[in-house]
């Protein structure tokens, strides 16, 4: 991918989106949601997949057939909400590599601090996919990027549900290699960093918890 932000307009896409903004729609709703739209960010964001080919037979004859070629990909969930856009991810990527990078938001600075990083081995040979519904402040987001370049990866691209243009703007600041692929990229955050219009705060609003 050689642009730095993709914005997937496909009609399925935003009508799933503009559901999941509706304050009225309950978590089990928002949480089916957020997988079906996952799956289809993901299939933008690995278009440019390595391919090889594999002698395999049909029911008619042989054949060189196109599969995937290196090795599996890994994905990285931003925790807590970015285990939502996992699974749905992971129901298309079955057999990816999965890793966690665990971040929360200090309220008051909007600083991202970390409590958990667990990942595949061998990242620099794997497309790595970071998983984060919200792009807002970006801060969490290139503090995640960062440490999985610590980790050797090389081969960097984020998804995202919803973007802000100041979380853009950060990631294009500290990672310009890391594409970014989001379903929408709203107005603007507001004075507490929450992305306006939104759709709140995607972790509450997936498991519940306000």
């Amino acid at each position: 991918m050689t642009a730095h932000l993709t914005i997937v307009d496909h009609p399925l896409v935003q009508h799933k989106l503009s559901l999941m903004r509706d304050k009225e729609t309950p978590t089990a709703v928002f949480r089916q949601l957020l997988r079906e739209i996952s799956q289809l960010l993901a299939y933008e964001i690995t278009r440019e997949l390595d391919m090889t080919t594999r002698a395999i037979e049909t029911p008619m004859q042989a054949m060189d057939a196109p599969v995937l070629d290196g090795k599996k990909l890994a994905l990285i969930s931003i925790l807590r909400a970015g285990n939502g856009l996992l699974d749905g991810v992971l129901e298309l990527i079955p057999s990816a590599r999965v890793g966690f990078v665990g971040l929360y938001r200090d309220e008051e600075t909007l600083k991202p601090i970390e409590y958990y990083f667990k990942v595949p081995t061998e990242l620099e040979d794997r497309l790595v996919v970071a998983l984060d519904p919200m792009l807002a402040t970006g801060n969490s987001s290139a503090a995640a990027v960062t440490r999985l370049k610590e980790a050797g990866a090389r081969n960097i691209r984020f998804l995202c549900l919803l973007a802000a243009p100041e979380g853009v703007a950060r990631m294009a600041e500290a990672h310009p290699d890391v594409p970014i692929v989001t379903a929408a990229l709203d107005e603007k955050l507001n004075e507490i960093g929450y992305i306006v219009p939104g759709l709140g705060d995607a972790g509450d609003r997936m498991f519940g918890t306000k």
